[in-house]
């Protein structure tokens, strides 16, 4: 049975790149799908390609009380626009992926008391998924650990895991890059959609203090912020490193694939895409990150064995290179930490995703038996 969707997410590629994975599977299910976002979201490179896609306002809750009641303003604003599209599309369920802009649009779906879901890709409940989570029909998870959950919507919680793009996905398939002892040694540095200046501080000096015969087998390409670039593309001359350098790496499927190692923030995706793919990391979580989720995103991965975590007061030069000398020099332990990134990855999380979407869409009488899945032990805090 054809029904449709509204995804709703704030423009960065946390929020869009599930979505997106979500709004690609609807429609190989024969779905009709719709985009809520901000105008960064809707021009986000290759994610939404033939959905219908709309901007409402949505203000952020800051700035004091001034600010505060002009976000008001906007977030009525956008649960209007929201409930006129509603009334056209006739969406059979709403889905939240967080960010400002998927509150009017959840406003809305209470108001024409329309089935609803949130999905949290960070290993901490973020501002807006908690303050729905009280009215929503479901809250998918991406971490078996979510702090910020009460026990109160304990039965409404499904962890799913966190969705990644299918040419992520297909890497799974792939061995892990043949790592000889003498041969290239392929780094990726990413700080996610918008690049992060610590890592373009510190990484080309870090990999400079590697033994000179395992520097000589370094091929880095590295994502940095377009202030940042010339500057590093310089470092690495001098270190005569060779690197390819790009403010955007539309290809991540790609460089992850041949990627031996990958210094990266803890993002959602990031730690997603690293599991999905079977690749380990040193990761440096923002500490700016609200709540600190990208700490806590880093947790299992770090535990299981598949990456090492350095707190950014202590990502230095020195010590990033004492972790990738760690790593680095023995390709046997550098293939073990690939195959424990890979068990942490829900290759699934789409398909569980779509799956519980369908079941808030569907009538009970459209639904076979037994479809409902028991809801998965999630840790609360």
């Amino acid at each position: 049975m054809s029904r449709h969707f509204v995804l709703a997410a704030g423009g960065t590629g946390g929020h869009m790149v599930p979505a997106a994975a979500l709004a690609a599977e609807l429609n190989k299910r024969g779905h009709r799908v719709a985009l809520v976002s901000d105008l960064r979201g809707v021009r986000f490179p290759g994610l939404f390609e033939g959905v219908q896609t709309h901007v409402l306002p949505a203000g952020r809750l800051a700035g004091g009380p001034i600010g505060w009641a002009q976000a008001g303003r906007e977030m009525l604003r956008g649960r209007a626009m929201a409930r006129e599209l509603y009334r056209t599309f006739k969406p059979s369920a709403v889905i939240g992926f967080g960010g400002y802009p998927a509150f009017p649009a959840l406003l809305a779906a209470f108001a024409e008391d329309i089935p609803t879901a949130v999905h949290e890709q960070n290993a901490v409940l973020g501002r807006v998924n908690r303050l729905v989570a009280g009215k929503v029909d479901a809250i998918a998870t991406s971490y078996a650990k979510t702090e910020r959950l009460k026990r109160k919507h304990e039965g409404k919680v499904r962890h799913v895991g966190n969705p990644v793009r299918e040419a992520v996905l297909n890497l799974r398939s792939r061995p892990y890059p043949l790592l000889e002892e003498e041969g290239i040694f392929r780094v990726l540095v990413t700080g996610g959609s918008q690049g992060a200046s610590i890592l373009s501080k510190v990484v080309p000096d870090g990999l400079s203090m590697l033994p000179v015969n395992f520097r000589r087998r370094l091929q880095v390409t590295h994502q940095a912020r377009i202030e940042d670039i010339d500057a590093v593309r310089a470092k690495y001359a001098e270190h005569e490193i060779p690197a390819e350098l790009a403010t955007y790496l539309p290809d991540m499927p790609e460089q992850l694939a041949w990627a031996h190692l990958v210094i990266a923030r803890a993002g959602a995706s990031t730690i997603a895409e690293l599991t999905a793919a079977g690749r380990p990391a040193i990761l440096v979580p923002l500490p700016s990150a609200t709540d600190d989720h990208q700490t806590a995103n880093a947790r299992e991965i770090t535990a299981a064995g598949g990456a090492r975590t350095i707190a950014q007061d202590d990502f230095t030069p020195k010590e990033l290179a004492k972790q990738m000398q760690r790593l680095g020099l023995d390709p046997a332990a550098l293939e073990n930490a690939a195959g424990r990134a890979r068990a942490c990855g829900k290759p699934d999380a789409v398909r569980d995703l779509a799956d519980l979407v369908e079941q808030l869409g569907a009538p009970l009488s459209a639904l076979p038996v037994g479809v409902a899945k028991p809801v998965k032990k999630v840790a609360y805090a």
